[in-house]
């Protein structure tokens, strides 16, 4: 009977090393419906993001939300090495692995050699005398080390892709405010005589969404990892973008919007991306209609018109720009709720204040 052990002993080594092998060296979406690494954070994020959500101070929720990411990163490869050494156990105890102790070994026991074994501590208190168990345990042995290497440089490389990723967003609050709107970002480059910028901005912003793309398909985890500022995200600035990209496609006079056009389409593809990533379906019109309410047009023309700027006018460009709304509004809607990341407003509220303006005491340096 306990040779039938060897089947689901070594399922579960091949299971974890190849969602090992998936998560972080395959340079590839992974589109599989069943995931060891998909169901960890599903079943890790539910609890974390509900604990979240019942806290009503927000700078309290920010931060248990910022502690998810990193967290469940090392969560994850504890999850991995315990599996592989309760494999490597199930192994040694189906084999009858005969070891330097005088009574016969429980499964308590090849579990500690296997622990031991895997991160190669060498204690020699308790060591396999045969073949096969020798053998076994060089091989464990190796495969803990080549996971200790492995993840000991993809760390730099994750955190590499996030510190790039949040350069941009800084870059963002003197451009479109805190939090970013893309009605800000027109106004204050309109404002400056600065518009025909705008697209050398955009052209920047579309490489951002490339490497975003990129980086966040690869290593999903990074969606979890939160801005340093409570008002800034990667799916906020994804957002403004966005809705800069649509504001200047409808008509923003002396702004060509062939830049913004690929620009657009490089940031919607992101999103739709990534929504599918967590299986977030699209969310339905009435969600998305809480961020551009009836009359928020006509005062954001009146805005752009009194700074410099001209937005295109008529059924024609309010059509233009629903439709253009409806290509990613679904999609960065259901992102927000599942990620707890507030989408940024059209149109900045009168008391925010820009980050780089604040000081920790609160007051306007």
């Amino acid at each position: 009977m306990r040779l039938l052990a060897i089947i689901p002993g070594l399922a579960l080594i091949v299971v974890i090393l190849w969602d090992a092998f998936e998560t972080i060296i395959l340079p590839r979406r992974v589109t599989r419906r069943f995931r060891l690494t998909s169901v960890f954070y599903q079943t890790a994020w539910a609890p974390w993001s509900a604990l979240a959500r019942s806290l009503h101070d927000r700078k309290r929720r920010e931060k248990i939300l910022g502690l998810f990411g990193p967290l469940s990163l090392l969560m994850l490869l504890a999850l991995w090495a315990l599996g592989l050494i309760l494999g490597y156990a199930i192994l040694h105890w189906s084999l009858g692995a005969q070891l330097n102790v005088s009574a016969q070994p429980t499964f308590a026991e090849y579990l500690y050699l296997s622990g031991v074994t895997f991160f190669t501590l060498g204690y020699g208190d308790m060591v396999p005398m045969l073949a096969i168990g020798r053998t076994l345990a060089v091989i464990e042995a190796a495969t803990g080390f080549g996971l200790l290497a492995i993840v000991i440089g993809y760390l730099p490389v994750l955190y590499q892709a996030f510190s790039r990723r949040e350069v941009n967003i800084s870059l963002l609050d003197a451009r479109a405010g805190s939090p970013s709107s893309a009605t800000e970002m027109l106004r204050r480059h309109a404002e400056s005589g600065n518009l025909d910028e705008l697209g050398s901005v955009l052209r920047e912003w579309e490489r951002w969404a490339a490497e975003l793309l990129e980086s966040h398909l690869s290593y999903p985890v990074l969606c979890y990892f939160r801005s340093q500022h409570d008002n800034q995200s990667w799916l906020a600035a994804l957002t403004t973008v966005l809705d800069t990209c649509s504001l200047v496609m409808v008509g923003v006079e002396g702004l060509p919007a062939w830049q913004a056009k690929l620009t657009f389409a490089m940031a919607r593809h992101a999103v739709v991306d990534l929504a599918q990533i967590f299986s977030t379906a699209p969310a339905s019109p009435q969600a998305c209609a809480t961020r551009l309410f009836p009359g928020d047009l006509e005062r954001l023309r009146e805005i752009l018109e009194h700074n410099g700027a001209s937005l295109k006018d008529g059924e024609e460009a309010e059509l233009r720009l629903e439709e253009l709304r409806g290509m990613y509004e679904p999609y960065v809607s259901a992102l927000s709720d599942m990620l707890m990341m507030p989408l940024p407003p059209w149109i900045l509220g009168s008391g925010a204040i820009d980050n780089w303006k604040t000081s920790a005491w609160g007051r306007i340096q």
